[in-house]
């Protein structure tokens, strides 16, 4: 076993005056990101997206195992498969494998099997979430809170996203093994979501909606 060398921490104490001003202004742009279903087919500068999965990149993980794999898709002809795909799997979500209560709680938003946002955005990022690794050797590392690392990993990618100018959209379709066969993936490696992104369309639209409030989703034990 390799032994792990240790740096000291590259970091940065801040005024407390700064600390609060840059948490209440991360805060109030963060808040404003949306989820967009209506995209622009505008292109996207590639760095960005680079930028943005290298950003993700830098999460935390168990044992810092980093179980992900970032598939970046633009090339037409492959969106198109995966969205073909992924409505033959929601066709069959919204005429039968969906609970009414589901459904129920979907129909507010308007969703339904049809998924044009898959070929119209520019980016695709598909996430795939890996149950095990292989060394240098070859050798088989089991990963651990694999969910949980991807889980962090994906709000970072959509953070880092929001910040940069571009719109987000996390789609499931279930199940997502087809993206495993179209992306030439292995099996060992889990879809976790598509992320679409890009310039929302000029007259995009979201729904109204609200947050629970600070102490609906916080508590102080002082």
């Amino acid at each position: 076993m390799t032994e792990l060398r240790f740096e000291a921490l590259n970091f940065t104490e801040k005024p407390i005056n700064e600390m609060i001003h840059t948490s209440l202004t991360f805060y109030q742009d963060v808040k404003r990101r949306r989820t967009v279903r209506d995209f622009s087919d505008r292109p996207v500068p590639e760095e960005v997206i680079t930028n943005a999965i290298s950003a993700a990149g830098t999460a935390p993980s168990g044992a810092n195992l980093q179980p992900w794999h970032f598939v970046v898709v633009s090339n037409p002809d492959i969106k198109r498969e995966i969205r073909q795909a992924a409505e033959e799997e929601e066709k069959v979500f919204y005429q039968g494998r969906a609970s009414q209560e589901w459904l129920k709680a979907l129909e507010p938003l308007g969703t339904d099997e049809n998924k044009p946002f898959l070929e119209i955005a520019p980016y695709l990022i598909v996430i795939f979430a890996k149950k095990f690794t292989f060394d240098e050797q070859g050798r088989k590392i089991k990963n651990y809170y694999t969910s949980e690392s991807v889980g962090i990993a994906t709000g970072i990618l959509i953070t880092a996203l929001h910040l940069s100018g571009l719109a987000t959209l996390t789609h499931t379709p279930s199940p997502m093994k087809f993206l495993n066969q179209i992306l030439g993936r292995p099996d060992y490696e889990r879809p976790y979501l598509i992320l679409v992104t890009g310039y929302p369309a000029r007259d995009a639209m979201v729904p109204v909606i609200s947050k629970y409030k600070f102490d609906q989703i916080a508590t102080f034990k002082r």
